[in-house]
Formats: structure tokens, sequence, C-alpha cells
């Protein structure tokens, strides 16, 4: 009841009416004071001699003009007031308070189609900006929660049936082991998943800060791409690498492993056997150019705009292979370090990433 009251009372502040007393004495005086002014500098120094009746009726007179101007000029006044004041500030109250109770969809309204724009105006443009930018925010959060919920339970479900399967005594050794191997790979996905979610929730805050070191891009390239050698053996997959040696880049080398070590992973999940990935590192006009590319599934023109969103999978048959992380990270980490991604890609034919520093 107290908070309704307060409310109200919030409200009645911006609440005016056509006519204030306090408001028309004010104007009156001023009108008073500004006319009889001007009677003592239009009549100084000029010697004339009226009739006190004739004086009593002009002053009179100039008193009822006064009142009735002074009159005029309030409700003149009031009604400007009410009109361009009252009004717009309501709305924008009542918009505040609809996006403090949670509801971002709330906008001010646009009074006038034809006019020149004042403060209030430029005040109701910016706060549906920001209220509109507060409803996607809150639709992200929203389906990240979802997203991270889901994927969270996935490699869980996992472990737990496999874990309740393995205490049956009836359970040979070797269905043991292969049990057990799938609780690891459940745990690993599992760790992977919350590894990448908190790496992305500091790199969207802002709380990793790139630590610019002198190294060899080509050696770090070279690396990671060693590190998918069982892949790439199991699945006889060709590897087709241009490398020019002694290339230096001033940047943070730890961030950018995370680039190479997503881009990498990615072509050898979606690259069939006896395909190729290929990696490309080069001196481009004083600029180092990073590809990486592959012969895999590919990437369709409608998936491809959203292949940096979080937790985004166009390929549902290669859903359980990842968690839709990878490529988010991989595009805020270029961001932070200043560098830019280029995306090409057809459908069954392979993919194609271009980063330059």
């Amino acid at each position: 009841m107290k908070a309704d009251y307060n409310d109200k009372k919030k409200r009645k502040i911006f609440s005016y009416s056509i006519f204030s007393f306090s408001h028309y004495v004010m104007i009156f005086a001023g009108v008073a004071f500004v006319t009889s002014l001007a009677i003592i500098v239009f009549f100084w120094g000029v010697k004339t001699s009226f009739p006190k009746e004739l004086l009593i009726v002009r002053a009179r007179f100039a008193f009822i003009n006064i009142f009735f101007l002074s009159l005029a000029f309030t409700f003149i006044i009031r009604v400007y007031r009410k009109i361009q004041v009252e009004r717009p500030v309501k709305d924008i109250l009542l918009t505040t308070e609809k996006i403090k109770k949670g509801d971002f969809s709330a906008r001010v309204p646009q009074r006038f189609s034809f006019h020149f724009s004042n403060e209030f105006d430029k005040i109701s443009e910016n706060l549906n900006i920001m209220a509109s930018e507060l409803s996607g925010v809150e639709t992200l959060k929203t389906d990240f929660i979802a997203n991270v919920s889901h994927e969270l339970k996935t490699p869980l479900s996992v472990i737990q049936n496999y874990a309740t399967i393995m205490q049956d005594s009836s359970v040979c050794e070797e269905k043991r082991i292969e049990y057990a191997k799938n609780i690891m790979q459940a745990s690993c996905k599992l760790s992977t998943l919350i590894t990448n979610i908190l790496k992305l929730n500091k790199l969207e805050n802002q709380q990793i800060f790139p630590e610019k070191q002198h190294f060899n891009i080509s050696e770090q390239v070279t690396e990671c791409l060693l590190e998918f050698e069982s892949i790439w053996d199991a699945k006889q997959i060709e590897i087709d690498a241009k490398i020019e040696d002694n290339l230096f880049l001033d940047s943070d080398p730890e961030l950018l492993s995370l680039i190479w070590h997503n881009l990498f992973s990615n072509a050898f999940k979606f690259t069939d056997s006896g395909g190729i990935v290929g990696v490309s590192v080069c001196e481009d006009k004083e600029k180092i150019k990073i590809e990486i590319y592959d012969t895999g599934c590919g990437i369709d023109s409608e998936n491809i705009k959203h292949i940096f969103e979080k937790f985004y999978q166009g390929d549902s048959s290669h859903a359980t292979q990842g968690n839709g992380l990878g490529l988010a990270l991989v595009k805020k980490v270029i961001d932070i370090t200043g560098g830019s991604i280029k995306v090409e890609s057809q459908k069954n034919k392979g993919s194609k990433f271009t980063v330059i520093f």
C-alpha cells in the first residue's frame, strides 16, 4: 500500500492543472511591475496635471487590464506546459515503470510526426533504444540459460546411465571398459563445455585483457595443427599446408591459440574420411593472413549468418560432436585482439575461414 501511494505521489508531481493561483500571482506581480516601470519611464520628467478623479479611473482601468492580461498569460503558459512538459514526462515515467518491472517491450510513443525535436524527444528516442537493447539482452540471456541447461543434461545423463549399468555385477569386463570409456568421453565433453562457457563469459565481460608478445605465428599454427595428427590419421584426411616460415606477430599467443584450435577442430570434425584439410599462413600487404579450409559438409547461405552465435549449430547431424560455443569464442577473441575473420562456404563442398591480423 505504501509503495502504491508513493508511486501515485510521484505521478502527481508532473500533473499540472490548467489554472494555478500561485502561478497567476507571480505573473500578475510581474506584469504589474513591468507596466508600472514603463509608465514611470514614459512620464519621467514630463510636467502634467491630471485631475484626481481621472487618475483614479486610469488606475482602475490599468489594474483591470493587468488582471486580464495576467489571467491570459497564466492560461497560455499552463496549457503550453501541460502539452510540452507534462505529457512527454508522463509517457517517459510510464515507460520507465514498465521497464523497471521487466517489460522490455515498452516504448515511449512519438506524439507528433512533424515538429522540431526537443530534449524530451531525444530522451524518448534514447530510452526506446535502451529498451530495445535490454530486450535483446534479456532474450539472449534466456536462450543462453536454456541452451546451457540442455547441453549440461546430455553428458550428465550419459554418465548417470552408464554408471548405473556398471553397478550391475552381471556386466562383463569388456562392457565395463566400454562403458567407462563412454563415461570418460562424456565427462571430457562436460569439462570442455564448462571451460568454454567460463572463457566466453570472461571475454564478454572484458575480464580477459590481451597481453601482447612478439611471437612466431607460423610455429604456433603448425604446433596446433600437429595436435590433431591422430584424428587425421584415423580418418585418413589429406593435409594441405602452406605455411611461410618465421612470420612474427605482436598479440596475445594464448588467446590466438583458441582460434586455431577451434577452427582446426571444426575442420576435422566436419570433414569425412578421405577429405582434405588445408592451412595457409602468409604475409599479404604488411598483414598476416591465415586460412583454414576443408572439403567437409559446408554451410548453406542461411546458416552462415548465424555461425558466430552462441550454441548455434546449423548441421544437426553433427550436433552431438560439439556445443556451438567454439566459433563464438573465435569471434570474440578476434574482436578483442583487433583482427578480422571472413567465412566462405558452400553446402557439401567445404568451408574456408580467413583470419587477418
